[in-house]
């Protein structure tokens, strides 16, 4: 028997991330983070976040436990009131093992979460590198991670076992003055190709020349900018507990709901 495939070659994604400095998708989720968390009627006292970044989240949870995200998590199980897994999800060999450690961290009734990028994200860059690979090469090779689409991704919640999950999102668009000025501000975030089985050797020039012209030409604005898509992706869960509010048993409803709402039933057609 063989183990799980290897998305992503963790040595070269934490050596990505050591360079990075332009952290604004970090401090953007951040942000949206804290928003929901104003939304929500509690008061937080252990939390922790799971991210590379630490120096993004120490001045706006100062008491949390900040742990990076290794296959392994180093959270103590049962001891959070809250966890938030910050922007990784995305580069995880085992996202639905990121959850579940995630879970086993939580107190009961305790909330997780996850932001993360989603499938609409560099929609346009990988448009791009594809077709120009195929003209130049006639295949294609792995140089942008898989990202989930927001029904996938809202799945694992579930399949970590958490209750009452929630799934929605934020797209951000980002101008940028040509597709060589987008793929360096992508290793400033620390995004830059790191994927398991990546080609070890550099691509040619050509590739990137011929990607940067298919950008220009079919995604270019009035201004000769090019825009970038950043799909985020925030999931909601909390650790199971008596205390929460159970689904009702199918079947179980003592009135129509045509006559809740006071309205005419129309039947379907066969």
């Amino acid at each position: 028997m063989t183990g799980p495939k290897i998305l992503t070659d963790i040595p070269a994604l934490q050596r990505h991330r050591a360079r990075a400095d332009a952290l604004f998708l970090q401090e953007a989720a951040a942000d949206e983070v804290q928003d929901r968390l104003m939304m929500v009627n509690r008061s937080f006292t252990a939390p922790a976040v799971v991210t590379p970044f630490s120096k993004v989240w120490t001045p706006r949870l100062p008491n949390a436990v900040i742990c990076t995200d290794s296959d392994r998590l180093d959270l103590s199980e049962g001891a959070h009131d809250l966890v938030i897994h910050a922007m990784g999800l995305h580069w995880a060999n085992d996202p639905v093992g990121q959850l579940i450690q995630c879970r086993r961290a939580l107190k009961p009734d305790g909330m997780l979460i996850v932001a993360s990028l989603g499938g609409q994200t560099l929609e346009q860059l990988r448009s791009c590198l594809g077709q120009a690979e195929i003209a130049l090469t006639g295949g294609l090779s792995p140089r942008i991670a898989p990202m989930g689409e927001i029904r996938d991704l809202g799945a694992l919640l579930q399949r970590a076992g958490l209750a009452l999950p929630v799934a929605d999102s934020l797209t951000l668009t980002v101008e940028y003055r040509d597709a060589w000025h987008l793929m360096r501000d992508l290793r400033a975030m620390g995004e830059s190709n790191a994927l398991h089985d990546r080609h070890r050797t550099p691509a040619r020039r050509a590739l990137f020349e011929e990607t940067s012209r298919l950008y220009t030409a079919h995604y270019a604005t009035g201004e000769g900018r090019i825009p970038a898509t950043f799909e985020m992706v925030f999931l909601t869960g909390w650790a199971p507990d008596e205390s929460q509010q159970k689904p009702l048993r199918p079947g179980s409803a003592r009135q129509r709901l045509a006559d809740a709402l006071a309205v005419p039933e129309t039947p379907l057609r066969d």
